[in-house]
């Protein structure tokens, strides 16, 4: 996982900008995490948080607003009535408009981007003791039983959702997808037994992996990545698939008149 840590140094100037009477932050700031604590988002939002306070000189807060695949954070800062509460959210925000029309906000034009935060790799991982030994095998599995085999994600359409179905489609099997509202919850479930595959950030992942609890299957960007070199990229099985995860910082800028999505 890499941090963008130079672009966070911009953030005072833009929120700033609308506004030039005082500074900002002139009050506590809140992050919204559009999902369940324990995910992707609390290392690099912890990190943000504490980074920025430091430098200035107010309290910067990580607050979880999970539900609905994101869209319940994500709305609740589209509505926010000052520039102290922005969005810490991932590649989510690009995906769901595609799957929900009644977001009620525009993420292009109500949530414009402040920064990149953070850049990693997807992992497909199941229970060490699960009995799927290898992605060759998952995908042998698959075909052999379709619908059957089934992948936890943080949610409909989130990330990770999108980036199940687009393996099942680029590999030619059907997989059976339960949503969860974190990565966390996802990963619980994996864990009792209740799921048979996570996809999700590997940070979330890779100390259970190393502890030889869950046992990684492939990764998501076209090559295997330094955190798992052992690991083979989705790719090397299924030509052409490349997920990246990122997660990003959102704030309303400039306010204006909104244009929701269709209904």
């Amino acid at each position: 996982m890499r941090i963008a840590r130079r672009p966070l140094l911009a953030i005072p100037a833009l929120l700033a900008a609308p506004a030039r009477a005082q500074p900002w932050p002139n009050r506590p700031v809140r992050f919204i995490s559009p999902f369940a604590p324990g995910g992707p988002q609390d290392l690099p939002g912890r990190f943000i948080c504490d980074h920025l306070a430091q430098r200035l000189g107010q309290p910067f807060i990580l607050e979880s607003r999970a539900g609905a695949g994101g869209a319940v954070g994500m709305q609740y800062v589209a509505q926010a009535t000052d520039q102290h509460t922005l969005l810490l959210t991932s590649s989510a925000i690009a995906t769901l408009p595609a799957m929900r029309r009644d977001l009620g906000f525009d993420p292009l034009t109500d949530l414009p981007a402040v920064s990149l935060v953070t850049e990693s790799p997807l992992a497909i991982t199941t229970r060490a003791q699960g009995g799927i030994s290898d992605f060759a095998d998952l995908l042998a599995r698959a075909r052999a039983s379709p619908g059957k085999l089934s992948f936890a994600t943080s949610g409909i359409g989130s990330a990770t959702h999108f980036a199940g179905e687009l393996l099942a489609m680029q590999a030619g099997v059907r997989l059976l997808h339960v949503p969860y509202r974190g990565a966390s919850v996802a990963l619980n479930a994996l864990l009792a037994g209740d799921v048979d595959l996570v996809i999700g950030d590997v940070s979330i992942v890779l100390e259970q992996i190393r502890a030889g609890t869950l046992r990684a299957l492939a990764t998501s960007l076209p090559a295997r990545t330094a955190l798992l070199p052992q690991v083979p990229a989705v790719a090397e099985f299924v030509p052409g698939y490349a997920v990246p995860f990122w997660i990003g910082l959102f704030a309303v800028i400039r306010r204006g008149k909104r244009t929701p999505l269709a209904g």
